[in-house]
């Protein structure tokens, strides 16, 4: 079991990690494509080598979307939505790593349970982030409001774990 969840997890990049990634990137500076793929390959010390079949249509989703625009020399460049939606991912990984540092402590079952759910949360998250756009300002609100309390909930449950250990 152990096995096959590691074969289908460790093989690849997360699904919307790019998205984020380019973002982030395009928050520091102005980049080409090409500059974006030599970045990640750099990074990454060669483990991620992102082509341009995946590269280039995913610029053109995040020009679609408006979180990025191109300058005129060809270079992308985040919009202000770029980056609340960056803001919005980053809030969302903040409250995954809570929760994963929290199962991480559990044991080492833990350990696999909690990294498939981090999975899972950040293709819903990706997901949710994706339409943000296309929800209505009474959904977003409730997204948030439910991310909130999830929060508040990891943080009132750390502080307990705190004061039993002590």
């Amino acid at each position: 079991m152990i096995a096959s969840w590691l074969q289908r997890v460790g093989s690849s990049v997360p699904r919307g990690f790019s998205r984020y990634y380019v973002l982030t990137l395009l928050k520091e500076r102005q980049m080409t494509g090409k500059q974006i793929m030599e970045e990640a390959a750099e990074q990454s010390e060669g483990m991620w080598k992102p082509s341009a079949g995946l590269v280039y249509p995913l610029l053109g989703r995040l020009l679609q979307e408006g979180l990025i625009e191109e300058t005129e020399e060809g270079r992308y460049r985040i919009t202000k939505k770029g980056l609340d939606v960056l803001g919005d991912m980053q809030s969302m990984q903040d409250v995954m790593k809570k929760q994963l540092n929290v199962l991480m402590r559990v044991s080492n079952v833990g350990k696999f349970i909690a990294m498939d759910m981090l999975e899972r949360m950040t293709m819903m998250g990706t997901v949710l982030s994706d339409n943000l756009d296309r929800m209505s300002r009474a959904d977003r609100e409730k997204y948030r409001e439910f991310l909130m309390k999830e929060l508040k909930k990891l943080d009132e449950r750390e502080g307990k774990q705190k004061v039993e250990v002590e």
